[in-house]
């Protein structure tokens, strides 16, 4: 089988080798509740995040660059993927949150398949946004939930920072094709069960990266949902880097936040600064995971 899950098309056989995802078969690195997703998102229950290995982007800045560059964690099967979903489901997590699944996608619809008609809470699929439309369309039905992020309005500043040739035109198309599958946001009780909302990470100088990403947001749609994150920290390995070596300070927050209103944005989530901690990383614990399999 030849790798096409996502617009690398890096065409590799993945049952034999890594693909530029750097994993090959189903890898997991945590399963678990998280409380500091969006509020509609977690909720007081928590995310019931299912996090998977290996990512089609080389982000120099990746604060789970520990998952993200290697296939550490544990391989499972599709079985056991949809099994760790009704797990997710019976500890009461408000939703099933799938994390960087995109080089997943096959495997993460048939275990949806399967198993979605015993799921009774929201599906979500977190992804970076560098999406294969021909993909998400095997998601239709599947998916409840979609939470891109849209990083760059540059394509030259994405080969920079992620190494990704046309990432924005490949992350917008994604996007108008999840929001074809889910157009409206649907609310129950202030949580989201249906719908989108496309997340951009401000990054510490690169407020005109951010200010053309809005543009586009509000001429494609003024009433879509963006979560404006705050979160980011660098990580060691741009310490030294002239501008992604420091947190964004709170003039930059507040001038990102107030430009999402100028250019006309009706609909979103702001983070406090205080979420640009290390403290937020999960805990990538495979003794953990282990027993956690072992359940289902």
């Amino acid at each position: 089988m030849q790798c096409t899950f996502c617009p690398r098309n890096c065409k590799v056989n993945r049952t034999e080798q890594a693909g530029f995802c750097r994993v090959k078969g189903l890898t997991i690195a945590r399963v678990g509740i998280h409380e500091w997703e969006e509020p509609c998102i977690s909720g007081t229950r928590g995310s019931g995040t299912i996090f998977f290995s290996g990512c089609n982007l080389r982000c120099i800045f990746c604060q789970n660059d520990t998952i993200s560059r290697s296939a550490y964690g544990c391989e499972i099967s599709v079985d056991t993927l949809g099994k760790l979903m009704l797990y997710q489901q019976s500890v009461g997590a408000e939703n099933i949150n799938l994390v960087s699944p995109t080089q997943f996608t096959g495997q993460i619809a048939e275990a949806l398949a399967k198993y979605k008609p015993q799921i009774k809470i929201p599906v979500v699929y977190n992804s970076n946004g560098y999406e294969s439309v021909e993909q998400l369309r095997r998601l239709e039905g599947l998916v409840d939930v979609y939470l891109p992020d849209l990083k760059y309005a540059d394509n030259s500043l994405a080969v920079e920072y992620s190494s990704v040739p046309n990432y924005f035109d490949m992350a917008t198309a994604a996007i108008a094709e999840m929001k074809r599958q889910r157009p409206k946001n649907v609310f129950v009780n202030g949580m989201l069960r249906r719908g989108v909302i496309v997340r951009h990470l401000v990054l510490p100088g690169n407020l005109d990266n951010s200010k053309r990403v809005l543009d586009y947001l509000a001429s494609y749609d003024r009433n879509i949902y963006v979560s404006l994150m705050a979160q980011y920290f660098p990580t060691a390995d741009v310490k030294s880097h002239p501008l992604l070596g420091r947190t964004i300070t709170q003039d930059e927050y507040d001038e990102i936040s107030a430009y999402f209103k100028q250019c006309g944005l009706h609909n979103g989530y702001f983070q406090e600064l205080s979420s640009n901690s290390e403290e937020y990383v999960p805990d990538w614990s495979l003794e953990r995971l282990d027993e956690i399999i072992k359940k289902v």
